[in-house]
């Protein structure tokens, strides 16, 4: 079939990912040996990144239907109802390999890749945020990696004109090897108007467009399904470069051409690139696909079928056209000064036929390289189960007050504004929270309706039980989009863990799925889109298991969503929810008394709808003048950042039968601090009786400093220079 191309040998088709008896499953469905151009299309394919082969099995058993879910798991982005014949279309994913080798190319095409997820779908992307860790801020490559990992998605988001409005940052020796770096979009679409993947019609164009295709990327997506070794750097060239500017004009171009009715299909070239994208469509039609090499854009001379095929060059799309609107579309993307190539057509064949220069370099089944790619299911065992840290067995090393501030001033509890004022947050003016709250809030066209947004996971509790962290992530970002008044309508994942050959690792990986849908389904919070991204190790040293969970809740009325800085003196602070002073896996434990040990705190499911039902309704009667949930820290971080917020300090009363360190800095599951107006406290009480909800006063706001019982006040100012001085003088220290 093809000339001048390596012969296929066992050494061949390993550094092509492929295990000998994944080849020998190619060598019977296609009956003969694979062209090179058809090894690396399998390749592609048949990878952990784009086949989903050891996690699908688990994937299939987490909840993803509900009555406003109108696309789940499965298309390019997921898309619920949000009323007003509006849908909101979102989605998460990883680009933690290319970040960790080239962090300012590795984050903006992460950006934009994820970005492309959603207006292929024909929304307007209206947000982006993310979810960061890296690793001990003592290693030698972490400074340099922060500053190039954030200067690319501030540059991306930046150029491209999205508002980067939320995220989480964090910092373990776990990552030092192999940081995650995991970029979530939202858009906003017509909800009759979303455009989906699968291919229809006979012999109808497919069309190539936007950027030119080069050499960057190729292998990118095999390179991400792979663990790493000390040769990382050698990896460089599988990096993809991202333009914004060439990505802003796709996204008009496509919006313009979908309004004007000339799509049929659309997907864009993310991983595996072209290859993806065409077998992905015809695929899910039901459809052959045959294209024409000779006809495709690029930048490189003397491009290979192989190169042009496993290219991840950036901000490409493939549709299929309408043929009687193809010069419409043309004549759209010729004046957006994009690439416009018919470059194949749509058979009845169900073969992916590609031809270059007069050969035919691959002619494949088309279904079979989608559904029978192999489909593991890997040995696991169990994660054992951690013993319950006693109170009793944590001894205070320093005083409360000396705590918090050290607590504050950590790596992961410092303020992130360092990060977050490198992205433009307020870009299109819809922002209504800025970053450094629960959620972040933006408004919906004009008003008064608005989306909540956030991401969350607490990666040491994943690691301690899976099942139990797993649910905690889920809870964690329930509770934060109840925090600022929303109410949670779906989520997206983006879960990465180590290497799935490990019954350890697959452990992990098992439990956390399990705990995400237990919460889902309590919560009504449907999984509608996401992303694995397994094999984070770097020579046999894994990552902690981290299931980012990306949250969207819908606000009735941004004018009335709450925030958690005090807002006036006087004002009666109360705890929600149940206090038992837990220790076990704590930041406490771990900053203060140096111990990563125990089990995690138990997230009570029940108890956690309770609670947020119940707070979600003071906020919409105007009950509360401040709210935030409880997470990181505890009581005392959460009361300190409220100090913060509003500038206003505040009296707490003693703790009860625990002892204050057990009370200040426990991390309870299903807690929030709000505050109330002294006149609203007995409507307050009645309605947490009513709801069966746990309600505390524990004090009053008032004056300029924080005072815990038995302890000297702490100034407000004390408060900021602790928490706001860590991360900008990390990054600007010496190396």
């Amino acid at each position: 079939m093809s000339r001048n191309e390596p012969a296929i040998t066992p050494d061949l088709v390993a550094e092509h990912g492929l295990k000998p008896d994944e080849y020998e499953r190619i060598l019977k469905l296609i009956g003969r040996p694979p062209t090179f151009t058809e090894l690396g299309i399998f390749s592609a394919m048949w990878n952990e990144h784009c086949s989903y082969k050891s996690s699908r099995l688990h994937l299939r058993k987490l909840p993803t239907k509900a009555p406003w879910v109108i696309q789940g798991p499965g298309e390019n982005a997921g898309v619920i109802d949000i009323g007003d014949g509006l849908a909101c279309v979102f989605k998460m994913e990883s680009h933690n390999h290319p970040s960790f080798i080239e962090p300012y190319q590795g984050a903006t095409t992460g950006v934009g890749g994820i970005l492309r997820d959603v207006f292929t779908m024909g929304a307007r992307p209206v947000a982006c945020l993310n979810l960061l860790r890296f690793g001990s801020p003592d290693h030698p490559r972490t400074r340099h990696l922060v500053a190039g990992v954030v200067a690319g998605i501030g540059g991306y988001g930046n150029s491209f004109g999205v508002p980067t409005v939320g995220g989480s940052v964090g910092f373990h020796t776990r990552y030092d090897g192999n940081i995650l770096v995991n970029a979530m979009a939202v858009g906003i679409a017509g909800k009759d108007a979303i455009f989906y993947s699968a291919a229809s019609g006979v012999g109808r164009p497919i069309v190539y467009l936007g950027s030119k295709t080069g050499r960057d990327g190729i292998h990118g997506a095999t390179m991400a399904s792979a663990e790493f070794d000390a040769d990382s750097e050698e990896k460089r060239p599988t990096v993809q470069v991202g333009d914004p500017f060439s990505e802003k004009l796709l996204l008009e171009a496509c919006l313009e051409i979908m309004a004007k009715g000339c799509v049929i299909a659309i997907q864009d070239m993310g991983a595996a690139g072209l290859t993806s994208s065409a077998v992905e469509m015809g695929a899910k039609g039901n459809l052959g696909i045959e294209l024409d090499l000779d006809a495709v854009p690029c930048r490189e001379e003397g491009m290979t079928a192989y190169e042009m095929m496993l290219s991840e060059s950036q901000e490409r799309m493939l549709m299929v056209l309408d043929p009687a609107r193809e010069a419409d579309a043309e004549a759209i993307f010729r004046k957006w000064g994009l690439d416009f190539a018919i470059v194949g057509r749509t058979t009845d064949t169900l073969r992916f036929v590609v031809k270059h220069q007069g050969e035919v370099k691959a002619d494949l089944p088309i279904k079979e390289l989608g559904d029978q790619a192999p489909l593991y299911d890997r040995p696991w065992v169990p994660t054992p189960k951690k013993p319950v840290i006693a109170v009793a067995s944590v001894h205070p090393p320093m005083s409360n007050r000396h705590a918090l501030l050290k607590l504050l001033g950590s790596p992961d509890l410092s303020s992130k504004r360092w990060v977050w004022e490198q992205y433009d947050h307020l870009i299109l003016g819809n922002s209504i929270q800025q970053p450094g709250g629960d959620a972040a809030v933006i408004r919906i066209g004009e008003g008064p309706k608005g989306l909540a947004l956030c991401t969350d996971v607490t990666q040491r509790y994943c690691e301690a039980d899976p099942v139990e962290g797993g649910k905690q992530a889920v809870a964690e970002a329930w509770r934060n989009l109840t925090a600022v008044g929303a109410r949670p309508l779906a989520l997206t994942d983006n879960l990465n863990f180590g290497n799935p050959e490990k019954p350890e690792a697959m452990g992990q990986f098992v439990g956390c799925v399990e705990g995400i849908g237990e919460a889902a389904r309590a919560l009504d919070f449907p999984i509608v889109s996401g992303n694995v991204s397994l094999y984070n190790e770097t020579q046999g040293r894994g990552i902690p298991p981290t299931p980012s969970i990306g949250g969207v809740g819908i606000v009735d009325d941004v004018t009335k969503t709450s925030t958690l800085a005090f807002k006036a003196d006087g004002d009666v602070i109360m705890l929600v929810g149940a206090s038992r002073g837990w220790l076990g896996q704590s930041c406490y434990l771990a900053e203060i008394c140096g111990r990563e040990e125990g089990a995690p705190p138990p997230v009570d499911l029940a108890a956690e709808r309770a609670a947020g039902d119940f707070v979600r309704g003071l906020i919409q009667e105007g009950l509360t003048t401040a709210v935030h949930d409880l997470s990181d820290g505890g009581l005392a971080v959460a009361l300190a950042e409220m100090a913060m917020a509003g500038g206003i300090g505040a009296d707490i009363e003693p703790p009860g039968d625990l002892p204050a360190h057990a009370w200040f800095f426990g991390e309870d599951q299903g807690r929030y601090v709000l505050t109330a107006r002294a006149d609203a406290v007995e409507s307050v009480k009645e309605r947490a009786d009513n709801a069966g909800v746990e309600l505390l006063a524990i004090g009053k706001t008032a004056g300029a400093a924080l005072t815990l019982p038995g302890e000297a006040p702490i100034l407000i100012s004390d408060l900021r220079a602790a928490h706001e001085g860590w991360f900008p003088a990390y990054m600007a220290s010496a190396r």
